[in-house]
């Protein structure tokens, strides 16, 4: 760990090592009579006075140094003159006042920049600059707030060691992007002096010398670690909603369910029966009871895939977002509906891409989406008189980033006013006397956590069209 030496130390350091030199220069000048300008040191005194002294204790160092170049001059030469001395002489006072005024010109630019620092701090953000090596250079009092550390303990340090940042990609990945555009933005984790982890939204800036080359880096760090555990803990509640949802979209597809399951459960009871009849006859029939048999397994299955996806949709568990086929999941979602929509005697319509992409998702947050759209769809066309007809399509259609997988629901229903289209998908509003106005809520909430769109519109012939866009597999990887 390398040692901090305190700000003040190091300039009563520097004041004190400016007086002996001036002194060491003044008994050489005037007490030897060496042919070379001595006298011209006394610019490593004005440069060093300059790292402490303000303007006008700058000038008056400067015009003491110019005394006693004079003083050594006149007591080494007063009873003859020297040219080459005097030379000498005057070549040591342009030193000594061309130093002074580039220390001044330099001292006005430190200035200007000490007033800029001072800006910075005025501002809540954590601001630090690093150079090309990662070492702190800056550190501005936001910096001091967030993280703890004095400036002092900071400056000097490399930041990615000194904050243990971590990255959200590959460092040579992030530093690439920073090299090539200038700038970079995202999400880091670093830590304060008391060990405690917080996130930051940074911003980088990097600074190039007049020779292009990468010189310094401005980084800006905001506090975000309470949003993001505020959003962590709306995340929760929404998958706690959205489990009580479809928890209880299963128990109005109660009838439904029972049916599903019932049928095949019946027909391998009847195949049974069927299997010990043929075995039963003399002499028995191998080959009928081996099918009733195989029929027996099919329907097994069959009930044992409904109970599956039952218990898919009824748990409650984080999201896993893999490749899915769209149409298969409208396939297994739809067997929970078939007894509602032959109730309601609704004409189902099919049309499925079948070179649709697969889509990046969790495949029950999507049958839920689903389930919402149709059962809202159905209840939709409970009032029509005519004919109802449900048509479910899906389809390629290009995007500015990829490709997407478009899913499309159209009903017959009695649809809704334009003007209401945009508050549909808003938390507890309904169109309908006893709906809870959470479904459609909750499904754009889903499909936007899938980085799509979900869309609703008024058909012209009555009823309504509700569309989901979900990015493919490699457009969501992208």
């Amino acid at each position: 760990m390398p040692i901090h030496v305190p700000a003040h130390t190091q300039s009563t350091a520097k004041g004190v090592a400016a007086i002996l030199l001036t002194i060491a220069i003044f008994v050489v000048d005037a007490l030897t009579s060496l042919g070379i300008a001595i006298a011209v040191l006394y610019a490593l005194v004005i440069i060093l006075g300059a790292a402490s002294l303000d303007r006008r204790g700058l000038i008056a160092v400067s015009v003491l140094c110019v005394v006693f170049t004079l003083v050594a001059f006149l007591f080494g030469h007063s009873d003859t003159f020297d040219t080459d001395a005097a030379i000498r002489c005057a070549i040591s006072l342009c030193a000594i006042i061309v130093t002074t005024l580039l220390s001044l010109k330099n001292q006005e630019a430190m200035l200007q920049l000490k007033n800029q620092a001072a800006l910075l701090d005025l501002t809540h953000d954590a601001i630090f600059v690093r150079d090309a090596g990662d070492t702190i250079t800056y550190w501005n009092r936001g910096s001091e707030r967030l993280y703890g550390w004095p400036a002092e303990d900071a400056v000097g340090r490399k930041a990615a060691e000194f904050l243990k940042t971590r990255f959200p990609i590959e460092l040579a990945r992030l530093q690439a992007e920073l090299l090539e555009t200038g700038r970079w933005e995202g999400e880091l984790s670093h830590t304060r002096r008391d060990g405690s982890e917080l996130k930051v939204l940074s911003r980088w800036s990097l600074h190039r010398d007049q020779h292009g080359r990468p010189a310094a880096t401005m980084e800006t760090n905001g506090d975000i670690t309470e949003r993001r555990e505020a959003e962590s803990a709306l995340h929760k509640a929404q998958a706690e909603l959205s489990h009580v949802s479809r928890v209880t979209t299963l128990g109005e597809l109660a009838a439904s369910i029972a049916h599903e399951t019932n049928q095949p459960l019946a027909a391998v009871v009847t195949n049974g029966d069927a299997g010990l009849r043929w075995l039963s006859r003399e002499p028995p029939n191998i080959d009928a009871a081996r099918m009733s048999l195989e029929k027996m397994i099919s329907n097994a299955r069959r009930a044992s895939d409904v109970i599956a996806r039952l218990r898919a949709l009824a748990r409650r568990s984080e999201a896993e977002h893999l490749p899915l086929d769209l149409n298969e999941a409208v396939d297994d979602t739809l067997l929970l509906v078939q007894r509602e929509i032959a109730e309601r005697r609704v004409d189902l319509d099919l049309s499925f891409d079948p070179a649709l992409q697969a889509v990046l998702g969790d495949r029950v947050q999507l049958q839920q989406v689903i389930i919402n759209l149709v059962m809202n769809a159905l209840q939709a066309m409970d009032d029509v008189e005519g004919p109802r007809r449900l048509r479910i399509a899906t389809r390629r259609e290009m995007a500015e980033n990829g490709q997407n997988v478009v899913l499309e629901v159209t009903d017959s229903g009695a649809g809704f006013d334009a003007e209401k289209a945009g508050k549909l998908f808003n938390a507890f509003y309904s169109t309908k006397a006893n709906g809870m106005g959470m479904g459609l809520s909750i499904s754009r909430s889903i499909v936007e956590a899938h980085h799509g769109q979900i869309s609703a519109s008024a058909n012209e012939r009555g009823g309504a069209t509700f569309i989901v866009r979900l990015p493919d597999a490699a457009t969501g990887d992208a």
